[in-house]
């Protein structure tokens, strides 16, 4: 058995390399003592670094997304989010294809995907996993609460959403079925 798994594991690995595809470090591992939502910097969709500091004294709402799930339709509304409460909220997409093969595309063409059918402008991150041995820094800040302080749910599926407060702290956790436009979310912000 544990050969077996140790032959998927190298299939897969030699899958990625042969595409030219590899993780970046500051992916794969944690900031060293991460306290707050603020310590990190991770690659945007255009390979661009960004340094969550940047995103002091607002609230953020973090979102796994992905292009081809019955949940895509909610970019519409997490883009309306954006809209109404840009003054206070920042909106943070992470596209990952952990769930189903449901974002099988690069970046370039998620982008292109949520601009074209949803007007996306929010910030939109390089494609990553959320769960599992790859599982990007952010979401393992984000779904171990000796890293976070309370939570350890990691997402189960496309559009799940961390509610980051001012402080950098997590404060909430919303599954996919909750509509970024619910009253649950929007009492909060």
């Amino acid at each position: 058995m544990k050969d077996s798994l140790k032959n998927i594991k190298y299939l897969f690995l030699k899958k990625f390399i042969k595409k030219g595809i590899k993780a970046k470090p500051s992916e794969t591992k944690p900031p060293v003592n991460a306290k707050s939502f603020y310590d990190f910097k991770m690659p945007a969709n255009n390979g661009k670094e960004i340094d969550f500091s940047t995103y002091k004294g607002k609230k953020v709402l973090v979102v796994n997304v992905a292009s081809q799930c019955g949940y895509t339709p909610q970019y519409k509304e997490l883009e309306q989010l954006h809209q109404l409460y840009k003054n206070k909220l920042e909106i943070i997409g992470f596209p990952a294809d952990n769930f189903g093969h449901q974002e099988p595309g690069d970046d370039k063409e998620i982008a292109q995907f949520c601009e074209v059918n949803f007007g996306v402008t929010f910030q939109l991150f390089h494609k990553s996993s959320v769960v599992g041995e790859d599982q990007n820094a952010l979401y393992h800040w984000l779904s171990h609460k000796e890293e976070n302080g309370w939570n350890d749910t990691a997402p189960k599926w496309n559009f799940c959403k961390y509610l980051i407060n001012e402080k950098g702290e997590l404060i909430n956790f919303f599954s996919s079925s909750v509509s970024p436009m619910s009253d649950e979310i929007i009492k909060q912000l």
